[in-house]
């Protein structure tokens, strides 16, 4: 199974919508086939094994890393395809909460007499998908908040300057996040300052950046100031302009009418705090430069706390140095 997560790795930046998925297929006790899903609209995981199996795959066990889907989509069902290669048993991560799916590939599986084992390295695969699985669970997408600090806990100067607190090598790791990611949303102030592309150009992805689908724009833009301006966003017929102060409505919305699942926030203080606020954040990601800015320099967040009891938690989940600069992973509704 473990190599099956491996396999899975390869489409983690250009599956989307669909979540990427790892098959391994084992006979007499050697790996005779390895595949994973590279794109939306083409074979999934256990198809490309099975094609590319170095002998005959009858009463093999496959290790996959996502229930096998039992519905026809852009491609025939993958249980489907198990059961018409006569293998003996199939060994899944975890059950694909999506209601297409929910359980019924597994039954497919088991009334056409494979035996079938799930819940091996459950937690290890689900964090290849944290998004799909989040959003079919809850119609809510994963949400990543990305900040660039001081040392103080400073983003900016007051002035707005911010260019760079960070390194080149802490910049080139957010392009990996806004692979992951079906939707950046950042703020008006943001664009109107620095008027930024919020796009994937990074060619160290290990893909060709032709393949990786660019994240959709969302601008919050209550007061509308970015009509008729002449901003590298909205060069993008895609790119959303949200005029509602409802960030959940907004979320759900991603979900529901754009097929999103993962969302990064890249904005200024204010929308920051706002999604904090709100208690709308997953997973909180701080790249901290080794630099001091000073107290009137612009803060991380911009939002309001009346006593200790009101604080919102984080639990450190991993550490790590990037170039010259500290990265810190935290994430929510930690006790």
């Amino acid at each position: 199974m473990n190599l099956a997560i491996e396999a899975a790795k390869k489409g983690l930046y250009t599956t989307r919508p669909n979540p990427a998925v790892g098959c391994v297929l084992v006979k007499d006790g050697l790996i005779i086939g390895t595949g994973f899903h590279p794109k939306a609209g083409q074979p999934h995981a256990e198809v490309f094994a099975l094609r590319n199996a170095t002998q005959s795959v009858a009463a093999a066990t496959a290790y996959v890393t996502l229930e096998p889907c039992s519905h026809t989509g852009k491609t025939p069902p993958c249980a489907e395809a198990l059961i018409k290669a006569q293998l003996s048993r199939v060994v899944i991560a975890g059950l694909d909460p999506n209601p297409k799916v929910a359980g019924r590939g597994v039954r497919l599986l088991l009334d056409a007499g494979i035996k079938v084992s799930v819940g091996v390295c459950t937690e290890q695969a689900e964090q290849l998908n944290l998004g799909f699985l989040k959003s079919m669970r809850t119609q809510m997408p994963y949400v990543r908040l990305k900040i660039a600090s001081s040392l103080d806990g400073r983003t900016a100067m007051a002035s707005g300057e911010s260019k760079w607190i960070t390194g080149s090598a802490a910049r080139e790791d957010v392009q990996q996040l806004r692979a992951l990611s079906g939707a950046i949303i950042t703020g008006s102030q943001t664009i109107i300052e620095d008027n930024p592309s919020l796009n994937v150009r990074s060619t160290q992805l290990g893909v060709d950046i032709e393949q990786i689908p660019q994240p959709k724009v969302v601008v919050l833009d209550r007061r509308q100031r970015l009509k008729g301006g002449d901003y590298k966003v909205l060069q993008n017929e895609q790119t959303l302009l949200w005029a509602d102060n409802d960030l959940k409505t907004l979320l759900h919305t991603l979900v529901v009418e754009h097929d999103i699942h993962d969302v990064l926030i890249e904005a200024g203080s204010k929308v920051s705090g706002s999604f904090i606020e709100a208690g709308l954040v997953d997973e909180l990601i701080v790249y901290q430069a080794p630099c001091v800015l000073g107290h009137e320099a612009q803060p991380m967040l911009t939002m309001t706390v009346d006593k200790l009891s009101s604080q919102r938690r984080f639990k450190l989940a991993h550490c790590s140095q990037i170039g010259t600069d500290i990265k810190l992973n935290f994430v929510a509704n930690a006790s």
